[in-house]
């Protein structure tokens, strides 16, 4: 792999979907649908394309908007949004609320949702994490981390949770009973987690240098991403339906597809900063697939950008 920087790139379409930037964004595993807390303007939800948001929702009232995390079902049908201290359910169909929560144990670090909402994953500063079914009121709390919870994430149906924290360890458990079904070690802190939609893989980073893909079902390593960096963050990763590719996102404007089977880059972009900001910078919040050809991306400076894939570079 050639250097360490991403040239600037151009992208196929920019659209502004929160002025004055955004706090959290995420997109839906089909790219069709994303959502996205503004620093001025609330939760905003969009349909790929469209001109005008579908939805606009409010934790606080008139107040300011905190809302710092959002998570979007892998049938697009719900989304889970929260601030530091509780979290809302609301259907992508109606665009009503289904419920809304307080965490009064701990802050709340990161959040996901299954399928008709039927289970929301709850990760805290505490290192406790919480499974909650919102139409049942039943809650499991998962109690393996010892440390600060960094990253969750949820598996379609809801029966299995992904969770990495600051104790250096992400764990793969049920959500039925709590058991821990794989166990995934890493140097430093795990900073981000993300489970393949299809059940194939999933993928645990931490803060320096192991940034690694496991085999869903036997926990064993498949590849780990090959750069030559000393440190590489991600705040968002996906794979493609055909299992064959990562997208992920970074804090530093960075965007880079991966060859799943080796672990080796494919493809990088670089989204456009936030303006009025020194350094121009900007973290990318959300990626998602639009088609085998197609990327788009959700960042803090609010815009939402499509990226063409070339596989033959």
């Amino acid at each position: 792999m050639a250097g360490c920087t991403v040239p600037d790139t151009t992208p196929l379409s920019s659209v502004r979907l929160a002025d004055g930037g955004a706090y959290a964004a995420d997109v839906s595993p089909d790219g069709t649908v994303s959502v996205v807390s503004g620093v001025d303007n609330g939760i905003k939800v969009w349909e790929t394309g469209a001109t005008t948001p579908k939805f606009r929702w409010r934790h606080q009232g008139e107040g300011n908007n905190l809302v710092v995390s959002v998570h979007i079902s892998a049938d697009n049908q719900y989304v889970v949004s929260s601030d530091r201290t509780a979290f809302a359910l609301w259907s992508v169909e109606t665009g009503e609320p289904v419920g809304f929560w307080r965490i009064d144990e701990s802050s709340i670090r990161d959040i996901a949702v299954a399928n008709d909402g039927r289970g929301v994953l709850v990760g805290r500063s505490s290192g406790q994490v919480m499974y909650f079914e919102p139409g049942t009121q039943r809650r499991l709390e998962f109690l393996g981390h010892q440390e600060k919870i960094n990253s969750v994430d949820l598996s379609p149906n809801g029966k299995f949770a992904l969770t990495g924290g600051n104790d250096y360890t992400a764990y793969l458990w049920s959500t039925d009973s709590g058991q821990i079904i794989h166990t995934f070690h890493h140097p430093t802190r795990v900073t981000l987690v993300a489970l393949d939609d299809a059940g194939r893989y999933l993928f645990t980073a931490d803060s320096q240098q192991k940034s690694q893909i496991w085999d869903a079902q036997t926990g064993a390593p498949v590849s780990q991403l090959q750069y030559i960096a000393r440190q590489k963050m991600f705040t968002d990763a996906v794979f493609s339906k055909d299992g064959k590719y990562l997208l992920t996102g970074s804090p530093s404007r960075r965007v880079n597809l991966w060859e799943v089977r080796t672990g080796e880059l494919v493809e990088s972009w670089k989204v456009a900063p936030r303006e009025n900001q020194t350094p121009a910078t900007a973290v990318v919040y959300g990626v998602g697939f639009l088609n085998p050809q197609t990327i788009l991306t959700q960042s803090s400076s609010g815009l939402a950008e499509t990226w063409e894939i070339n596989y033959d570079q």
